[in-house]
């Protein structure tokens, strides 16, 4: 088989080394990759964005598969343009990708057929928004409706915080055309879970659960980033808690897009708080998480390939999905100033002395010359396996120490808040 992975970062990463395992595919392309993943697959220069040299490529190419990770590329509808072309690709559809790629249209869903979320307005003038949060609780929360790479949601304690957000979003634009509309969000509180599932519009099988840290500081300090690091299965979802989950929130969600007319196809993001009322959804995504992906995919034992077609075909309940019983963590190597403005190019050096047991997964590297530079905000996931979370967090940063470029940062306490 001949697949093609859309997307260059850490996720994109990981299900390359995933598929690299299954001897089934004999050739990999990913558009447009990244340093690590240039080790493993053969890169293309195309940017995951320009959906239409992408469908132009998998035409030329002829590949058996498409598998497109970003939230960008979904939403631009890349998964339909392959579909009339013909050609098998995994991912929602532009439709069903509106459950990321729109927050109100996300809220609106939730309210009609009442999964629970925290509440919240909408506005799309400046004024009204600013005279609501004026008059409201706080803490809030203030969101950009559109995709803003994990950065379009502030948590505002104070009234100067919710006004600074609603300026950067409404007034400054600071994230383009995905600050029209914005959210107001009641603020809940809770141990926050991620849980993805794969989904095939029918039926939605659950991934081992995981805790994201996306603040850029230890103890959750500093302004939000697209996730500093990551481990799985969290012992907060419980069994009798997955239950009242799989029934109350993700059937519900998956009925509810059916009902809609949008059928999600995929892997299907649930964001979770786990408040003193239950379980609430924070958010959705409609892909594979990042950089939840980098230690859930080390635990999974059922080919990857087997899945992907199973959702494609609508017949996952046929699949008993396997997991290991071990723990993984992933510990996130940023650039200095992430996730603010950073410089890039700084040498990589220590790649080659990690154990051989560790993965250093790339999210933004470049290659030239046997050498790696740092090409982004997130430019590593150190990631390391275990029999509990403790062994693997250790294992993780005594690699971690092992790795070197001018400016690197990275958090010091991901898995010991459980």
């Amino acid at each position: 088989m001949k697949v093609l992975v859309v997307g260059g970062g850490g996720r994109e990463h990981a299900l390359v080394w995933k598929l690299k395992q299954d001897k089934r595919i004999k050739e990999i392309h990913c558009a447009p990759g990244n340093g690590g993943i240039a080790g493993i697959a053969k890169c293309v220069d195309i940017k995951a964005t320009d959906i239409d040299k992408i469908a132009a490529y998998a035409k030329e190419e002829r590949f058996d598969l498409v598998l497109v990770a970003p939230d960008d590329p979904l939403a631009m509808g890349l998964v339909d343009i392959l579909e009339v072309m013909g050609i098998r690709a995994f991912g929602p559809n532009k439709a069903a990708a509106a459950i990321e790629a729109s927050k109100v249209f996300a809220k609106d869903l939730m309210k009609k057929y009442g999964i629970p979320t925290a509440d919240y307005a909408v506005f799309t003038e400046y004024g009204k928004a600013l005279e609501y949060v004026r008059a409201a609780r706080l803490p809030l929360v203030v969101k950009a409706d559109g995709l803003a790479l994990g950065k379009g949601v502030f948590i505002c304690a104070t009234l100067q915080e919710a006004e600074a957000a609603l300026d950067g979003i409404m007034v400054k634009k600071a994230f383009t055309s995905a600050g029209d509309r914005v959210v107001v969000e009641e603020y809940i509180t809770g141990p926050e879970v991620s849980l993805l599932t794969f989904c095939d519009g029918r039926t939605a099988v659950p991934m081992v659960s995981a805790q994201d840290h996306k603040r850029v500081f230890d103890g959750d300090k500093g302004p939000n980033t697209g996730g500093m690091g990551v481990f799985a299965p969290t012992p907060k979802y419980t069994e009798e808690l997955a239950a009242i989950v799989e029934n109350e929130i993700i059937q519900a969600t998956v009925q509810a897009m059916a009902g809609e007319g949008r059928p999600f196809k995929g892997v299907l993001y649930f964001g979770l708080m786990l408040t003193e009322d239950g379980p609430k959804v924070l958010e959705y995504n409609a892909r594979f998480g990042d950089p939840e992906t980098q230690p859930i995919l080390p635990l999974l034992k059922t080919e990857l390939l087997d899945i992907l077609n199973a959702v494609i075909d609508g017949r996952l309940h046929e699949l008993n999905i396997e997991w290991s019983d071990e723990a993984c963590a992933c510990v996130v190597a940023a650039s200095g100033g992430y996730p603010g403005s950073y410089e890039k190019g700084k040498e990589i050096t220590g790649l080659g002395d990690l154990d051989d047991d560790v993965i250093a997964f790339h999210a933004g590297t470049q290659q030239k010359e046997g050498k790696y530079y740092t090409s982004g905000g997130r430019v590593l996931g150190i990631t390391a396996k275990g029999r509990s979370i403790e062994e693997a967090r250790k294992k993780a940063y005594a690699n971690m120490e092992k790795i070197h470029f001018e400016g690197m940062q990275y958090r010091k306490d991901i898995g010991i808040k459980k």
